[in-house]
């Protein structure tokens, strides 16, 4: 099977996190609940990974590091806590509905930052207009899950920072791919998958949160500390990590994170963006086709979205799948990034890259649509 749906999950992992993950089941049994060697092996594997994490992404220290189930959840916590049932919050044209849906289960009055596709000052000044002291928070996801399109992150923090309103970073396509340190940035939380860019299991997410940050809890429960006490700790991460944890997906996550930082986020994303570049120089090329890219595929990751003109994107898709190719058609969760590039009557065909792709699968895809389409 060639594999160009790691915006979903990537299929292929380093082979160090599946041996974590098995190692775990056989070593390992919950963090802070004895004092017997198995559950001190998962404590020292679960420190491990928020330290590995920590220093990744530029936080001081590795409690600020919580796991969640997945960056759904993670950001469920950050929107939660810092919008008020009815609240008011900022957001881009390009977020996924694990942002958009909890605003609006919130009843939240939700003002967007427009911009057309590609347009990282376009977004930057959508952002300046809407941003000011009646705003909760704002929320910004730093890729594209349609059209890897790179969003200003920078720029936006140092905007919030200058007017005093809290920044939610969704983190989900540029964990292991682009570099982010919170605490330069100031935001108030970043969130992420552990199974994307970061090569770990699914089940696994991660939510950054930032210094002097007291977070809403959305479950209650045993932690394994101040156990008299039957309200949740102050204190990160206890508060946010209600009962027993998944020790084989933070294993496997830990031996993945290894994996980003030994290989460096710049390469990785260097070569992924080589990869999505091949691929859309080449199905340009052909008849019908339209992709959504820029030719140098400046502000944009290895994640590229394409059509062709009189054919359905999910037959496309489904066409590609009976030749062993896997691709996501549709809206990809993301109905608001395809208003935003004019693309939500139809959807797209996405192709999205991990460091284990190779010019040849590229070629064997674009060989694919070809055929389909004559």
């Amino acid at each position: 099977m060639i594999y160009l749906d790691s915006a979903a999950t990537t299929f292929q992992k380093p082979p160090a996190v599946e041996a974590a993950m098995v190692e775990a089941l056989r070593t390992m049994s919950s963090p802070g609940r004895g004092g017997y060697p198995a559950a001190l092996a998962a404590a020292d594997a679960a420190f491990d990974c928020r330290s590995e994490l920590a220093e990744l992404y530029g936080l001081k220290n590795p409690e600020q590091v919580v796991f969640t189930l997945n960056a759904t959840h993670a950001l469920n916590i950050a929107i939660k806590t810092l919008v008020p049932p009815g609240g008011r919050a900022v957001i881009s044209g390009y977020e996924h509905n694990a942002v958009t849906r909890p605003l609006a289960a919130l009843g939240a009055d939700v003002r967007i930052a427009e911009a057309p596709l590609f347009q990282p000052e376009a977004a930057l000044e959508s952002f300046a207009a809407l941003v000011d002291g009646s705003v909760d928070a704002v929320i910004c996801t730093h890729v594209s899950n349609v059209f890897g399109l790179i969003q200003p992150v920078e720029a936006v923090a140092a905007l919030c920072r200058a007017r005093g309103v809290p920044l939610i970073i969704d983190d989900s396509q540029a964990a292991g791919v682009l570099p982010l340190d919170l605490t330069e940035l100031g935001a108030a939380f970043a969130a992420m998958p552990g199974h994307k860019g970061l090569y770990g299991p699914q089940g696994t997410g991660v939510l950054l949160c930032g210094e002097g940050i007291t977070p809403h809890t959305l479950l209650e429960g045993g932690t394994g500390s101040l156990s008299i006490q039957q309200e949740m700790p102050e204190f990160l991460p206890d508060r946010l990590e209600a009962g027993t944890h998944n020790m084989p997906g933070i294993a496997g996550l830990l031996a993945g994170v290894r994996y980003v930082r030994r290989r460096g986020v710049e390469e990785i994303c260097r070569r992924e963006r080589q990869l999505a570049q091949m691929a859309a120089e080449e199905l340009r090329g052909l008849p019908g086709v339209t992709v959504y890219a820029r030719p140098d595929l400046h502000a944009q990751t290895g994640v590229l979205s394409f059509t062709a003109e009189g054919r359905e994107v999910e037959a496309l898709g489904q066409a590609l799948g009976e030749r062993d190719i896997a691709v996501r058609a549709g809206l990809h969760c993301a109905p608001l990034a395809h208003r935003s590039a004019g693309t939500l009557a139809g959807g797209t065909v996405r192709l999205s890259f991990s460091d284990f792709n190779t010019p040849e699968e590229v070629e064997c895809l674009v060989s694919a649509v070809g055929e389909i389409l004559s």
